[in-house]
Parts: C-alpha cells; structure tokens; sequence
C-alpha cells in the first residue's frame, strides 16, 4: 500500500505539472492570444467566427467577413437577431479616417410618452412589440457592405442562411429558450420557430439538435433574389445590395414585418420602415497620451469611456498599482461622475440643437469634475455637472439638474437583487475584423434577443430597445421617447489610433457595464503593459452608481442607481477589500467581472495582429 501511495503521489505530481505547463499561457492567460498576419476574426460564437473566416477565404476584405459573422450571430440568436439594431466603427485605410455606422432603429408612429403611460408604464417595456424600435440590422449590414466590403451579399450572407437551413444549437441558446419558454408562448411565430417539441417536458431544442429557421431563410433569400435581379439588369454591385435593402425595408418582407407587428400589438407602419435611414457619421474622439480613441456618438453611451479618460489623465494610475483600493477608488469615481452625465445629457442628436458635448467631453470639464473627488471615501451623491459654461453658453435645464440632484440627496438604495443584475448585464454580441490592407471594423450589435417577440412570417426578431428611452424629461430631457427618434443606447464598440495608425478595435457584452469593462480593459494594456489576451481576461470591478438603460419594474425603482455597491473579483486581497469598506462601499465577489471582451491589437512592429478573447463567454477567434 505504501508503494501505491508513493506511486500515486508521483503520478499526481507529474500531472499537476503537465496541467501548470499546458496551462501556463503567456501572463497566465486561460486561453492563448491568436495571432494572425493576413486577417483576424473574432465574435461571439464559434461557427459565427467560421463564417467570417470563410469569408476572408473567398477574398473578402475585414468589412465582407465582419458582416458574415454579423449575420450569423443574428441567425444563432446571439442576444440579438435580425430586427436588432447595429452599431459600428470602421477604419478606413485609403482615407485614414475613422467612421461611424449608425444603425439604430427609431421610435415607432405613436410611441410618445403618452400612450405608454396609458397603459401604466414607467419606461416603456422590457419585451414584446411594444418594446421594439424599427428593424435596422439589415440596413446596417447592407451598408457597411455596399459601401466598404467587397463581396456580394449572396457570398456574405451564404454561412447565415446554410445556419438558417438547419444547425446544431448550443447549450448556451437552447436553455435560454428553455427558461422563457412561457413568455415566447405569447407570441405566435415565437412559438412556432423557438418551441419544436410544444407539450413534452422540454419544449426548446436541445444542445445539438439541428434548429431550422425556415421563414427566416425565405427572408434572407428573397433579399438575395433582389441583389442577384439587379445584377442581371445590368445595376453595380452597390446598387445591387441596396435593392436588397429596399426589399426588406419597402417591399414584401416589410409588409410582413409590419402587419406581423400590428397583429400583435405593435405600432410599426410601413412608412415607419421605409423612412428609416442608416446614418455615416464622424465618432467622437479624445487623445490619452498620445492614443486616440474613438466613440459613437451621444446616441450610445461611449462617451462615457471617453470622458472617464479625460479625468483619470489628471491622476498617476500606474502609480497607484494595479486593482489597489486607491487605484478600484479612482476608476470607480470617474465612472460614476461620467454616468451621472451619461444619465442626464446623452440622447439622439438629430432631435437637440444644444447637447453640450463639446463641454463634456473638454480636457478642462474634466479637471473640474476631477476635483470633485473624495479621496477618502465613495460619494454617494454624485450627479451630473454642468458642462455648458466649457463651451461658453448657460445651462437651459438648471431647474431639471437641481430637481436631479435633490432626488438623489434623499435616494436610498435597495440591495441588490437577479431581476437587477440580469437588466445590468443583459447581453449583446461583438464582432472585431482586421485585414492586412488595413481595413478595421469593431461592431457592438444587439436587439431582439431570446425571448425576442418574431414578426410575422419572416423569422425576424423584434428589438427591444424601446426601454431605453424616458417618459420624463426631469430624467434625461434628451431621452423622451418620440417618433422617429433613436433611444440612448448601452451599445459601444470602440477603436484606437496610435501615430495615426490603427492600435485597437474592442468590444464587449454586458448592458451598461460595457464601458466600464472597456475602460479598464484599455487601462490595463496602457497602463499595466498587458497583452491583449491578459487584458480581456484581467480582474476589473463595476459600479452600479447609475440609472439602468434597461428594467421596467412596477413603480420604476428598479432603474434608480445604487451608490456605493461595487462588484470585485475573487483575486481581490483581503486587505483591498478591508480598505474599500473603509470607503464606503458595498462589496460582491465573483470570479468573472466582466463579460467577454472581444480584441485586436495591431503591432506595428512585426506588422502582425494579436487578438484577444475573454474566458467568459462562447466568444472565439481565428487568424491566418
């Protein structure tokens, strides 16, 4: 026996120091950096990544496979769909500029503060088609394609619509469809496509079952019909895509979507659709020493990021020491002084001639809110500043600011709960691309995610990013609901330039804590010299200090922010944690603090890429 034990001993040492060896990924990393010299494709599923490796095979550019492995995300119901909304940041190598793609669905006829207190809602709601702004994804896809990619839509589109034909699910999706199976039952074509074994125990597919989609099949297909007509009617390969794009937004599907819609509750007109327009547009943009970083506009939250730069550029971080309690302090303050802004002044610009951006986002708005800090402990009152006199003009909503500030004086939290954290970390995707002719595309898309209320006969999910407007404009003015207008969305993909050359595309999942992961995720390779797989992986905290985009609760109170209440991970020290309830603040523990963040880092040194997926999710990559 004492052999067998001295036997054992030895083999289990050996394992454990094949296992530390196999495991032991430059900087500890779970999952090893990819790296790529021709192209890299990263998103948020495996066979998603295939189809954008596929593509860059058959020829395309980073624009072709970026819009292949955004139709097959939408096809594999990855937190998004088809009806969703897309958000997009390319780099454009013949012009060396930075350009955004806005699509993102509008506010339906009818839908104004209004009619949804009408019917007693605080916020508009959580799902159905009340929830659902106009379908935009397609517009998105089809434009990025026709006035960037390379490829047809019928080669881009053709690995979505092989999974629309039948593919084997995921466990992931497949349990997601399980748990709101009662809710998909509301809604007829829901029922239809998301439950194939209505009446037994389960009702969703199962993991590995082939899940087909057949009405969404004859919707891709019928828009590939339109390009391949125009095509033999002797129209350019743009022109072409966008007889697609009309198909669906003005012809038979979008009389489909519409009447889908309408049937079950919704406002959607065919004029709503038909109106829409995909908006090219210059992001916003700050300089932390000497790197550029690029935004959406106000429209998203990625200002956030950018103006909680601008503050920690006043302090020593590296100093400090990576995840310290000072170091967790500061990153905590800058966030909450940036949402509190976000909170107040971010909104669709089309519909405001005076958001005070130029103020926002000034290097010396920036000091001002960076002396506002407690360094002693965490400020539970913190609200929104008054960034107008920064760009010369005086604030036309004092009374509203001051009505803000004194709820927030008399705020008393309520503890954190899973209705709460589910709306704060309610999913999306990301799709990063890179090609070795310098083409850059970062997407954050989203919208009509499971249980995701299907218009009609055509496969199509309907958003629900109505809930991320207002009914009251003593809460954001610039965020009341109305026709036509885009809600302030948490969607925010994000780009670097180093030198004037593309240093970073970067994503994540994860509602509002998306730039709060970006943000560090950043900080961490500037400041802490991380590779981009460290960086993705790296313990981060996130504050709850913030009115929640997303949650409609029975009286509103679900949305009203928590200050104080921090989320740390697991490797953080004891005495760290000692040290921030000296502060203030409320801890949780756990060992993911982040959703799966999503990269490419361009070193210009080798003239490579390195990309970079986070343990915390299905995300995946490949390179060549």
């Amino acid at each position: 026996m004492k052999k067998l034990i001295s036997a054992s001993a030895f083999l289990f040492a050996a394992f454990m120091a094949f296992s530390q060896s196999f495991n032991a990924r430059p900087g500890g990393t779970q999952k090893p950096p990819l790296h790529g010299k021709n192209w890299m494709a990263i998103t948020g599923k495996p066979l998603a990544a295939t189809a954008g490796a596929i593509t860059f095979q058959k020829g395309g550019n980073a624009v072709d496979a970026a819009c292949a492995m955004l139709a097959a995300t939408c096809t594999m119901w990855d937190v998004l769909s088809w009806g969703g909304e897309t958000q997009a940041l390319i780099y454009n190598p013949k012009t060396g500029k930075v350009i955004a793609i806005n699509a993102l669905g509008v506010a339906p006829t009818g839908a104004t503060p209004e009619f949804y207190k009408s019917k007693g809602y605080h916020f508009p709601p959580n799902f159905g088609p009340l929830a659902a702004t106009t379908p935009d994804t397609v517009g998105g896809l089809t434009t990025m394609l026709a006035e960037y990619g390379t490829l047809s839509l019928k080669e881009v589109l053709a690995p979505a619509m092989q999974l629309a034909e039948g593919y084997p699910i995921e466990a992931q999706t497949a349990n997601s469809i399980e748990r709101n199976k009662d809710m998909i039952k509301k809604w007829p074509y829901s029922k239809s496509v998301f439950l194939p074994h209505l009446g037994e125990k389960r009702e969703a597919p199962e993991a590995g079952e082939i899940f087909k989609q057949l009405d969404l099949l004859e919707t891709l297909t019928k828009m590939v019909e339109a390009e391949q007509q125009a095509l033999k009617k002797g129209k350019s390969r743009k022109e072409a895509i966008y007889a697609a794009y009309d198909r669906f937004y003005k012809g038979d599907i979008a009389k489909e979507i519409v009447r889908g819609n309408q049937e079950q509750g919704g406002l959607f007109t065919e004029a709503d659709l038909a109106n829409w327009k995909v908006k090219i547009e210059e992001p916003l943009s700050v300089n932390y020493k000497g790197i550029d970083v690029y935004k959406m506009q106000q429209w998203t939250q990625g200002p956030v990021m950018l103006q909680a730069l601008n503050i920690l550029e006043n302090v020593d971080l590296k100093g400090m020491g990576y995840n310290s309690a000072k170091y967790i302090h500061t990153i905590y303050q800058a966030m909450n002084l940036s949402f509190a802004d976000r909170d107040f002044y971010y909104g669709d610009p089309a519909f405001s001639s005076d958001q005070p951006m130029k103020g926002l986002l000034s290097k010396e708005y920036a000091k001002e809110r960076a002396k506002s800090i407690n360094w002693e402990k965490n400020d539970a009152k913190v609200g929104p500043g008054d960034p107008y006199p920064f760009e010369g003009k005086a604030n036309p909503y004092q009374n509203y600011l001051k009505e803000w500030n004194q709820a927030m004086n008399v705020h008393v939290p309520t503890p954190l709960d899973e209705a709460y954290l589910n709306n704060v970390w309610a999913g999306t995707t990301s799709v990063e691309a890179a090609d070795k002719e310098g083409w850059v595309v970062s997407i954050t898309p989203s919208g009509g995610w499971i249980p995701a209320c299907i218009a009609g006969k055509t496969g199509v999910g309907m958003s629900q990013r109505m809930q991320s407007f207002v009914l009251d404009a003593k809460l954001n003015p610039f965020n009341v609901v109305t026709p036509g207008k885009r809600p302030r969305v948490t969607l925010t993909p994000s780009m670097a330039l180093k030198d004037g050359k593309p240093f970073l595309a970067f994503a994540v999942q994860g509602g509002d804590t998306q730039d709060q992961n970006l943000l560090q995720f950043f900080l961490n390779m500037v400041e802490f010299g991380m590779t981009v797989q460290e960086a993705t992986e790296a313990p981060n905290i996130n504050s709850y200090q913030f009115y929640l985009s997303l949650g409609e609760g029975e009286d509103g109170q679900d949305r009203k922010p928590k200050p104080g209440y921090i989320l740390i991970n697991t490797n953080t020290p004891p005495y760290v944690q000692k040290e921030l309830l000296k502060m203030g603040y409320k801890l949780s523990v756990d060992e993911r603090t982040s959703g799966p963040i999503n990269a490419i880092w361009f070193d210009t040194k080798h003239n490579s890429f390195w990309g970079g997926s986070s343990n915390h999710g299905e995300d995946y990559g490949i390179g060549w």
